[in-house]
């Protein structure tokens, strides 16, 4: 089977099931595993690679009110690659190709391949997407294995958070998106819970949504998370300054007592893929340092930010 994705988290899921060297092309945006990033490109995107946050953010509402593409697909490279099977999502239509047009050219390429479509909305429904391209692919059972071992990691975070009682979970304010500031949806909020936290801003299956700063100092959070959707955590600091120079920012609890972390939202949280475990985790240890381990190998990924 000759398969493109044209998302980074299926990307993720493809090589998990042990199909990467079926993988014929990828996104502009696949980056993990690293050997992916030698596969041709089937994706353009139309932001400038050095806009800020705000100047990010006014080109999706544009894109929103105009139903213009920020992302594109090359034709041409799908033609030479003759793929039998097109892995996409139309959770989101400013974070990938549009479905529409992903149909569109499945309907022109030689044969008409295959178009997968995920659309998880929760951690449970991308589990589900795994059994889906385990399926799809013939490779269900290696799906079903990699499905319970992320479930036990799962479990193994859930019980320790059982040994903690409720009024020691802290409040917390997720922002996936700086200027303006986004609360997080989708899976996001069940993480927060798992992990031993009281989301206060998202809404657990729902979209992020954008909210004015003064919701963010109403909601007086004891832990501030911020996981740009496709920054690293490095990126995300640069826009830091942004919140720290909004009113109340000095007087919120989370601010005072150093709770204040920045995650890498390209690799984790944002990817509906295998790694929401690895984001589960990593946020555990956020929340609750003495009793979630954080792997060493996630110690890049969670910064603090006073």
């Amino acid at each position: 089977m000759r398969i493109v994705s044209l998302l980074p988290a299926a990307t993720e899921i493809l090589c998990a099931l042990g199909l990467e060297d079926q993988l014929v092309g990828v996104t502009h945006e696949c980056d993990y595993p690293p050997s992916v990033q030698v596969l041709p490109r089937v994706t353009r995107t139309l932001i400038p690679h050095d806009a800020s946050s705000s100047e990010i953010d006014a080109l999706v509402r544009e894109r929103l009110k105009t139903q213009a593409a920020l992302y594109s697909l090359d034709q041409e490279v799908l033609e030479w690659l003759q793929p039998d099977l097109l892995v996409t999502q139309a959770l989101c239509d400013v974070c990938a190709v549009a479905e529409s047009e992903v149909q569109e050219a499945a309907c022109r390429l030689p044969g008409q391949p295959r178009v997968l479509n995920l659309e998880p909305m929760s951690l449970r429904d991308v589990f589900e997407t795994l059994r889906t391209v385990g399926r799809a692919t013939r490779r269900l059972e290696k799906a079903c294995e990699v499905v319970e071992a992320l479930e036990n990691r799962v479990a193994a975070v859930t019980a320790r958070t059982a040994a903690i009682p409720r009024r020691d979970w802290p409040r917390v304010a997720f922002l996936e998106w700086i200027a303006p500031p986004f609360s997080a949806g989708h899976w996001n909020p069940a993480l927060i819970e798992m992990a031993g936290g009281v989301d206060i801003l998202g809404i657990s299956g729902q979209p992020s949504r954008s909210l004015p700063w003064e919701e963010v100092v109403r909601a007086r959070p004891d832990v501030l998370f911020v996981s740009c959707c496709g920054y690293a955590a490095d990126r995300a600091l640069q826009d830091m300054p942004f919140l720290k120079q909004q009113p109340g920012w000095a007087s919120l609890r989370c601010v005072k007592n150093s709770r204040v972390f920045v995650s890498d939202g390209n690799a984790y949280f944002s990817r509906p893929g295998p790694r929401l475990v690895d984001s589960l985790e990593i946020l555990a240890h956020a929340l609750h340092p003495s009793v979630h381990p954080l792997p060493a190998a996630y110690l890049p990924f969670l910064r603090a930010a006073a």
